[in-house]
């Protein structure tokens, strides 16, 4: 999955616990979704889009190539 975890948590001045901690999950968690290394459901990308003042397509959207791309590799 690609997505934009990091970025949007740095923009906000928010460290990996801070945020974990807002979403009620560890910061390994945070950091595994950053590192595309944890699949997290829908509703903990709501929650962390929430908290970054983002969207879902704004946090986790690739197109369709982009999604083609990942299946190949």
């Amino acid at each position: 999955m690609v997505n934009r975890v990091k970025l949007f948590r740095v923009e906000k001045n928010l460290s990996q616990k801070r945020l974990a901690e807002l979403v009620g999950v560890t910061r390994q968690t945070i950091g595994l979704i950053e590192k595309d290394q944890y699949n997290p459901t829908l509703h903990l990308c709501l929650q962390i889009c929430y908290q970054l003042d983002k969207t879902l397509d704004q946090v986790f959207w690739i197109d369709q190539a982009e999604a083609q791309k990942i299946e190949k590799s």
